[in-house]
């Protein structure tokens, strides 16, 4: 009996490695391209068209592409922004008043 024991265990230790081995080479399931688009609403806290971000009165901040048209945002302004995550960065795609 003992000799089943000790056999069984070293058969469990030679083949762990190789197990834990196989699970980590499986492949990771391949990552969306394409973020889902989200809104936000909420008030202008700051807004630089040079630099082009907006920052909401929660503290996010929205990265505007450089052919952004201003549609007249102030500081104070209720905005809607459409975005999509990009890494850290929330790149926004729209903004619109009200």
């Amino acid at each position: 009996m003992r000799k089943l024991v000790a056999s069984a265990l070293v058969a469990l230790l030679v083949a762990a490695p190789g197990a834990a081995f196989a699970a980590s080479a499986t492949p990771a399931p391949a990552a969306t391209s394409a973020a889902a688009e989200m809104s936000a609403s909420g008030i202008v806290k700051a807004f630089s068209p040079t630099t082009h971000s907006l920052t909401l009165a929660d503290g996010k901040v929205y990265q505007l592409p450089g052919t952004f048209k201003d549609p007249g945002i102030k500081v104070g302004s209720k905005v809607t922004v459409h975005w999509k995550q990009n890494g850290t960065m929330m790149d926004a795609s729209s903004v619109s008043l009200g």
